[in-house]
């Protein structure tokens, strides 16, 4: 047999069964079509366990790759293990795996391979014609259709979804945004939450990041080129550090999405009308889609519900992992080594094994400019909510539960977009400041949106540092580099271009609505929050595409959407004189 078709033998096999799966998962299918998929899937767990270990016999030589050895072998007994599983008996009345989770196995050994034979492909980035920036827009692009295409199948919905309403919820979700068109928990099935569940996380941290980190897995290594782009998307300058970055961001994620998991299955795992399968998908949605920032619920109203309104428990523990989600990868990583250094540190001078006469500057300066604009954010936006709204929205809450509808209030607007109040109740002045602190966002390299609060911090200290006459801005004995300074500007001038213009379109597209409704929509969605005040569900579809085309921006990143498509310049080895202009 050919040495290229034997190679990618199982890729092509995974790729049929990965078809396959979504034709049976996706559509009602008659029995006699049930029995010919099942065999079908049969054929191929025999083809894989023939083909794995050809393959490794003709290519004996390569024995450099034991790390991939290991896995197909680990995998060969897995299959070999299903095979035994399998009730011939009933393999032609359509049952596969008699005696076990149905398919559940089936599915999860293939989609392994799958992902093992798609990590070790040797892709050839060609930085002449692309980079980074465009790496990370169409890996975004391509898994918002791919996710509109999985949201139109029939058993993802109850009744069936037009294009655009898949389009939006799928961009919504990648985007980590939570901008519904249909109730999410009642429109779509089980199938239907999960693949938008799958959908967000990927979203969140990012789907290079995924995919990155399998393929070092399966690889046990990754080229240079490779990690000077991972280096790019996951804001790391050491070169040796990347794919310790890249490990943390996943550990941390998943461990604090456990964590909220954990505490949100405390929370309602009695008094609530569900099972105990309900219950853990409950905890693991609103878990992940918190950390990301997503504010998608499978509940109607979110957490404003009557069932979860007054539970405030829940509403502290969704509060502190979505502010941690919106902290950003860095500062997490940076706050995981300041506490490393301090039990360090503690345990050398409570037993005296060694003196600490010098403490290194753990915090970069950067963790610090985010966790004090972001405390100081949530400080003022808690008080400014309770002080406006407290005969208002919050009229319904009592005593401390009052405080914490406050504080949650003040913090879902920076991209989280749960709401426990009703948002179309606010008043004016309320709302106001909730735009403020939608165009604010979350933090750099977070899982939220916005113009990001070192943006905000590094602009007022530019004007402050003007006001007093100085031609650098500082702050922590450090000097601000000049980059980061037009950078924020660049930052927030385009958010403010784009966002004027996609307000003008739809005041065009949508003559009946308010125009604080449409322009609360359009600062939600370009900063990727997902609070609305009614009005998504009723917009026309042209003003769903340009919601949609909102979100992938704000998501993106306007900047870097520019980055990708405008060719970079050459260095230049001249400097021209310098010469002012007249500002005021």
């Amino acid at each position: 047999m050919n040495k290229f078709i034997l190679k990618y033998l199982v890729l092509l096999i995974c790729l049929l069964v990965l078809g396959t799966m979504l034709y049976d998962i996706g559509f009602s299918q008659k029995a006699h079509i049930l029995v010919l998929i099942h065999q079908l899937y049969f054929a191929c767990l025999l083809a894989i366990i023939v083909a794995v270990p050809v393959r490794h016999i003709i290519h004996s030589g390569n024995l450099r790759k034991m790390r991939i050895w290991i896995i197909d072998l680990v995998l060969w007994f897995f299959y070999i293990y299903l095979i035994f599983r399998i009730d011939f008996s009933e393999l032609s009345k359509g049952n596969v795996l008699h005696g076990i989770h149905g398919k559940i196995w089936l599915f999860l050994a293939f989609f392994i391979s799958l992902l093992r034979e798609l990590s070790v492909m040797k892709l050839d980035w060609r930085y002449k014609h692309t980079n980074p920036a465009a790496i990370f827009v169409i890996s975004f692009t391509l898994l918002i259709f791919g996710g509109t295409l999985l949201l139109t199948l029939p058993r993802a919905t109850f009744t069936g979804i037009s294009f655009i309403d898949a389009l939006f919820t799928s961009t919504s979700a990648v985007c980590v945004t939570g901008l519904i068109v249909v109730d999410t928990g009642t429109y779509f099935t089980f199938f239907g939450q999960l693949i938008i569940l799958v959908l967000f996380q990927l979203g969140g941290i990012g789907i290079m990041t995924f995919t990155s980190f399998f393929s070092y897995f399966f690889m046990g290594g990754s080229s240079y080129k490779n990690l000077i782009m991972l280096g790019n998307l996951t804001n790391e300058k050491k070169i040796s550090e990347v794919i310790g970055t890249l490990k943390k961001i996943l550990f941390f994620t998943f461990l604090i999405e456990f964590a909220g998991v954990l505490l949100i299955y405390i929370n309602i795992r009695s008094g609530y009308a569900m099972n105990q399968p309900e219950t853990v998908f409950f905890s693991i949605f609103h878990a992940v889609s918190a950390f990301c920032n997503a504010g998608f619920a499978t509940v109607s109203d979110s957490f404003y519900h009557i069932d979860f309104r007054y539970n405030y428990f829940l509403h502290v523990t969704i509060a502190c992992v979505f502010i941690i989600g919106g902290l950003g990868f860095p500062v997490i990583i940076n706050v995981y080594t300041w506490l490393k250094h301090l039990l360090i540190n503690g345990y050398l001078s409570l037993f005296r094994i060694r003196r600490i006469r010098y403490r290194a500057q753990v915090f970069s300066l950067n963790s610090k400019l985010v966790i004090y604009t972001t405390l100081i954010l949530l400080f003022v936006g808690t008080l400014v909510f309770y002080l406006t709204e407290y005969n208002n929205t919050l009229s319904d809450h009592q005593g401390l539960g009052k405080l914490i509808a406050a504080f949650f209030s003040a913090a879902t607007p920076r991209t989280a977009g749960f709401n426990m109040v009703d948002t179309g109740a606010i008043r004016i002045p309320t709302l106001m400041f909730i735009i403020l602190l939608m165009w604010i966002g979350a933090s750099p390299a977070s899982t939220g949106g916005g113009i990001k609060t070192s943006t905000l911090a590094l602009a007022l200290l530019n004007v402050i540092s003007l006001a007093r006459g100085r031609d650098k801005v500082e702050l922590y004995r450090r000097q601000i580099h000049d980059a980061s300074l037009r950078r924020a500007f660049a930052f927030m001038f385009l958010s403010l271009i784009i966002i004027g213009f996609v307000i003008s379109l739809l005041f065009i597209t949508e003559p009946d609505k308010f125009a604080t409704d449409i322009i609360f929509e359009v600062f939600s969605a370009f900063s990727t929050v997902g609070l609305s005040r009614g009005i998504t569900g009723d917009l026309s579809d042209a003003g769903k595409y340009i919601i949609v085309f909102t979100m992938f921006i704000g998501r993106v990143g306007a900047l870097t959407i520019l980055v990708a498509v405008i060719k970079k310049s050459t260095g230049k080895f001249i400097q021209y004189p310098s010469e002012g202009i007249l500002i005021n």
